[in-house]
């Protein structure tokens, strides 16, 4: 969040100028409903551009898909998103997780089980992701062959 959102009385820079347009592009200074400026994900030092790291990983957006239409165990996630290691799902669920878009719910039974689901925000995101997902899918062999 920036500044100069909250400051519109001051004139903005030449590098600020642009910034503010880009951000326009993306949203609302304000949110409807809140009193704090949307996220200026042009800026540098903005939080929301750790958000867009940890959804728009490919190890993330996949995860999130994964778990769009149901909860899933991590052994369903490990087989069903192939090529992703132990160590990246794991690192990726616990990303997920402390960012409130996955819900790990650990049973205490023996052998223990573990599942993964989506949040209300999870859910909200993948609404996001899927049409994303779905053009990379329809459009990936003429991009990667060059077409």
């Amino acid at each position: 969040m920036t500044a100069e959102l909250s400051r519109p009385d001051v004139p903005p820079t030449a590098h600020g100028a642009v910034r503010d347009r880009l951000s326009l592009l993306v949203g609302d200074p304000v949110p409807t409903g809140s009193e704090m400026p949307a996220a200026n994900v042009f800026a540098a030092g903005c939080a929301s551009r750790v958000v867009l790291d940890h959804v728009t990983s490919k190890w993330g957006v996949l995860v999130i898909v994964a778990l769009t239409e149901t909860s899933l165990r991590w052994g369903e996630l490990r087989r069903g998103i192939e090529g992703i290691s132990e160590k990246m799902l794991a690192q990726t669920l616990r990303t997920l997780e402390a960012d409130g878009l996955v819900h790990r719910d650990a049973q205490p039974t023996i052998p223990p089980r573990v599942d993964y689901s989506l949040t209300d925000r999870g859910h909200e995101l993948a609404g996001h992701l899927l049409p994303l997902v779905r053009w990379v899918g329809v459009n990936a062999g003429d991009i990667v062959g060059g077409n």
